[in-house]
């Protein structure tokens, strides 16, 4: 922060200085401000001027230049830089799709590329946070993918709805021909778009300086500011991935600064100011396919698992052959099973069906007998009578385990007393809702605004409907809405009291209100040709004073800055969830609307592919866009009923 500091300073000073040459000391304070405007614009009038001349080489440790070229500096303000820290290359395939698309990252801006993503299927459309894959050369089978940042940091692409994805477009033959070749730059820039909008998401620290397009290639040079360490999760960088805790911490840090109070308290504090401040309280739900393992599983011993129904399992132990065991005249053998119960609140049914003995058998769950047979052996010893009974004994208890069955590991185990030779086998069936789980959580930016003493609610609209207006309740409540949430594998109605509220606050800074006296008595008692004036000294005095007043005289500007209307051919490809537009449409071609700003020429610097459509001049185009953003809005407004007319 203190190299852009000493950045804006310089500049400053470097206009200052520009005005007070001795070429200038001559002119009006009319011409040298002018002069010093028209300098200013040259270097920074535009986006484009504005990065070259100052952001990338300020961002890249290059020389910096004055306004009047007189003096020049080096900023510090990247800890470490990278000339090629991202390059994507994308490559079409006969399908119009994008065949080949890769991208080398230098992770650690040491010089050299340590990560590298090759996309594994043809990319058929473009979005600005992911990309569609469907099958080559069509708009059939298509899958959604969102850059993303893996746990380790690594650039990954992850599955999701395509109602997650923004700004979706189609660039395969499906829409039309040599789409890709013919926007590859668009494309690279929409490409390597969303996958800096990821990094820069994961990592505020990252700023990428300049983006160059080399044919089917695209160059990013980058560096890391803000904080000189390899940790992302800095205080001074932790708004940028929670904003809304910036007004609450505000608060709660004014109110603990001796510094801010005294302020607040001043004569230049104690105005009264309000702002208003938007927020949302946004319910996010998230649906999860559970499997059988993620509810109960074998964790230790047994010797089977098996899956008889979807849902189900048995899980076995024991040893079950004829006469595997050798017992001599009497040998107690054990045989544990552990079952992990994850989610308890899953189980329909936990039992023992079945078990079976030769000679003797026990049933213990978690070190309490549970079932015995084929006599009353209770104990821990041998049984009570001779151990070789010479048979085997089938027990089928159906035995309810599940008040046993809370979270954590249960241990069964199958004892049995062999007399020369048997066996023995356990059986425990489990049955399992694996429907999908629904995680449901909400994302309350107001909460700093509400717990404010000095805001109060101006406005609220939930899911579409108003139900504040001017600070007063309207009266009017949503009905419960209902909306699908799918994933991979499964999907769920879910309905809810709401899904969105949009709020504003208007939020006051000080409660005292300002005295007005003095500016009021110089509105009321001057007159463009005399100023009055009344001043109230340190003991109450009150003084009045007349004098002379006149503006001085002003040049005459154009009434506005003149522009001019242009339009350009435009293959109708937005992707959305029923398909590619174009093909939902009558005309697969529509237009792109430009506005350029005209030269003292007043000629319109028409664009590649551009026609005219209005001269330059003084255009008003408010109604039309006014009309369009009122269509758009109540296009997706939900529909309300309502007993009364409208």
């Amino acid at each position: 922060m203190t190299s852009i500091c000493r950045l804006l300073l310089a500049l400053l000073l470097s206009a200052i200085n520009l005005t007070l040459t001795d070429a200038t000391r001559a002119q009006t304070v009319e011409d040298r401000a002018r002069a010093a405007a028209s300098a200013a614009q040259a270097k920074s009038g535009t986006s484009e001027t504005l990065r070259r001349n100052y952001l990338t080489p300020a961002l890249a440790g290059n020389d910096v230049s004055t306004l009047d070229d007189s003096q020049s500096f080096t900023p510090t303000i990247a800890c470490r830089k990278s000339a090629t820290m991202l390059e994507l290359l994308a490559q079409p395939a006969v399908g119009g799709d994008i065949g080949t698309l890769t991208i080398s990252r230098d992770s650690n801006l040491d010089g050299s590329f340590d990560e590298v993503l090759s996309v594994p299927r043809p990319v058929s459309g473009i979005c600005a946070n992911g990309v569609i894959a469907c099958d080559p050369g069509s708009w059939n089978n298509c899958r959604n993918f969102q850059w993303g940042i893996g746990s380790a940091g690594n650039l990954k692409l992850t599955e999701v709805d395509l109602s997650q994805l923004a700004g979706c477009y189609c660039i395969n033959n499906a829409c039309g021909s040599n789409l890709a070749w013919g926007n590859m730059a668009s494309i690279l820039k929409d490409l390597g778009g969303g996958v800096v909008g990821a990094l820069t998401s994961a990592d505020p620290r990252i700023g990428m300086v300049e983006a160059s397009v080399d044919g089917p290639l695209i160059r990013y040079s980058g560096s890391q500011t803000t904080a000189c360490t390899s940790n992302p999760s800095l205080t001074v960088s932790s708004y940028a991935t929670n904003p809304s805790a910036l007004s609450g911490d505000a608060y709660a840090a004014a109110q603990n600064s001796s510094v801010f109070q005294t302020l607040a308290g001043s004569p230049a504090g104690t105005g009264r100011t309000s702002s208003s401040r938007d927020c949302t309280i946004t319910r996010n739900l998230t649906l999860t396919a559970i499997s059988l393992n993620d509810v109960i599983q074998r964790a230790s011993g047994g010797y089977a698992t098996s899956n008889p129904t979807p849902g189900s399992a048995d899980f076995l132990t024991g040893s079950p052959g004829d006469n595997t065991l050798d017992g001599g005249s009497c040998t107690l053998f054990d045989y544990p099973i552990t079952l992990h119960v994850e989610k308890p609140e899953r189980l329909k049914s936990v039992t023992i069906p079945a078990w079976f003995a030769d000679d003797w058998g026990q049933v213990r769950i978690d070190g309490e007998l549970i079932s015995y047979g084929p006599g009353a052996w209770t104990g821990s010893g041998i049984p009570p009578g001779s151990c070789d009974r010479g048979r085997t004994s089938y027990f089928s208890p159906n035995i309810d385990l599940m008040p046993w069955m809370t979270k954590g590991d249960h241990t069964i185990v199958l004892r049995l007393a062999v007399g020369d030779r048997g066996e023995g086998n356990l059986q425990v069936h489990a049955e399992v809702d694996t429907s999908c789980e629904l995680a449901e959580t909400l994302t309350d930016a107001c909460m700093g605004d509400a717990a404010d003493p000095t805001c109060t609610l101006q406005s609220e609209s939930v899911d579409g409907v108003e139900t504040f207006r001017n600070g007063v309740a309207t009266g009017l409540r949503p009905l419960a809405q209902t909306r699908i949430v799918s994933s991979a594998s499964c999907s769920q109605t879910v309905t809810r009291s709401f899904f969105e509220k949009e709020r504003r606050y208007k939020c006051v800074a000080t409660s005292t209100t300002p005295d007005l006296s003095r500016a009021t008595y110089i509105i009321d008692h001057s007159s463009p040709s005399v100023l009055a004036d009344r001043i109230t000294t340190g003991d109450g005095t009150v003084s009045t004073t007349i004098r002379a007043f006149a503006l001085p005289g002003q040049a005459s500007v154009a009434s506005c800055e003149a522009i001019c209307k242009t339009r350009a051919p435009k293959a109708n490809n937005d992707a959305a969830v029923d398909g590619v537009v174009g093909a939902k449409q009558n005309a697969p071609t529509g237009y792109d609307t430009f506005y350029h700003s005209c030269g003292s020429d007043n000629i319109c610097p028409l664009g590649a592919g551009e026609e005219l459509v209005s001269a330059c001049g003084c255009l008003d185009d408010f109604p039309e866009a006014a009309v369009m953003m009122q269509s758009l809005r109540l296009g997706g407004a939900d529909l309300v009923c309502t007993a009364s007319r409208r």
